[in-house]
């Protein structure tokens, strides 16, 4: 299955929201949607899902547009849409008998998906009895118990602990394996950059970047390298005196090198080793997401 995006447009008012943007997802692969605060990320979601009608442009599904009924989509979003008053067992099966499953295939995915987020001793529980993270467990129960084809998820990991943050990556990448189409959107780009395999950038309504996140690592310069190493000083010396080098810079033993050209790479380790200087790392720099991110919003920030 694939998801195209294919040059939407939204305006509310005089206010243009979304200015022809393009991306597409497939099937077995996470893709992050990712922008600052008004970029569009939200109302390009409510287009997918159907809540809203773009100007231009299409959505569709293996080239075909699609009814919201033939498709089935779980969406956790940012703020928990379920009820704290309610016991957590009675809610997610209302949920899930409401999107069309009957009440036995109901219980079975809401017990096994229980289980998974080890929160099943309380099922018979109000929800509002859970930490913030626990119903953060709840609500992605609650997205994933009708079984969906495209999966949406808002700060996913928002108010997780490590444990519990470990515990959701493993169950998204569960869903990704099983070949659903999975929509991240989210500030937290540490965990979009472990869990997605592609992305797509929107800032000011527009897409300024898209693709495969590796593929994009690296076509970025190859010049610079990280080194680490205790002999600092040592080495600080030699690369002073290297003719490999244009230039570097450090913080005790982590070095920031730039090569004179990206070819010499090996002869500055040669020259290292020769010098029988102790590294525990070296290797090409690749920017993280975070930076990439900066780079393609910089404007905006400006």
């Amino acid at each position: 299955m694939q998801l195209n995006v294919n040059n939407v447009t939204k305006s509310f008012g005089e206010k243009e929201v979304l200015k022809g943007i393009s991306f597409e997802a497939q099937s077995g692969r996470a893709l992050g949607l990712l922008g600052r605060n008004g970029a569009g990320k939200t109302t390009t979601i409510r287009i997918i899902m159907k809540f809203f009608h773009a100007d231009s442009g299409s959505v569709t599904i293996d080239g075909e547009d699609f009814k919201k009924s033939h498709v089935r989509f779980g969406y956790m979003p940012e703020e928990r849409g379920l009820y704290p008053k309610l016991k957590i067992h009675d809610q997610l099966m209302y949920l899930a008998e409401l999107s069309g499953l009957n009440e036995k295939q109901a219980k079975e995915n809401v017990d096994i998906l229980l289980k998974k987020v080890q929160l099943e001793q309380y099922a018979n529980k109000k929800l509002k009895v859970l930490s913030k993270g626990n119903q953060q467990k709840i609500q992605l129960v609650a997205t994933l118990v009708t079984n969906p084809d495209i999966i949406i998820l808002d700060e996913p990991f928002s108010g997780l602990d490590p444990v519990n943050s470990i515990l959701l990556e493993n169950i998204i990448k569960e869903e990704i394996d099983k070949g659903k189409i999975v929509l991240f959107s989210g500030h937290q780009l540490n965990y979009i950059e472990k869990t997605c395999d592609d992305i797509a950038i929107i800032n000011d309504g527009k897409i300024v970047l898209s693709g495969d996140i590796q593929k994009i690592k690296y076509a970025y310069s190859r010049d610079r390298i990280d080194i680490y190493s205790k002999e600092y000083g040592s080495l600080g010396e030699l690369l002073a005196n290297s003719n490999y080098v244009s230039e570097f810079n450090n913080d005790d033993e982590q070095f920031a090198v730039w090569l004179k050209d990206p070819i010499m790479k090996n002869d500055l380790f040669k020259e290292i080793a020769s010098n029988n200087i102790d590294i525990d790392n070296f290797g090409i720099h690749q920017p993280t997401l975070n930076e990439i991110f900066v780079e393609y919003t910089k404007e905006e920030i400006r």
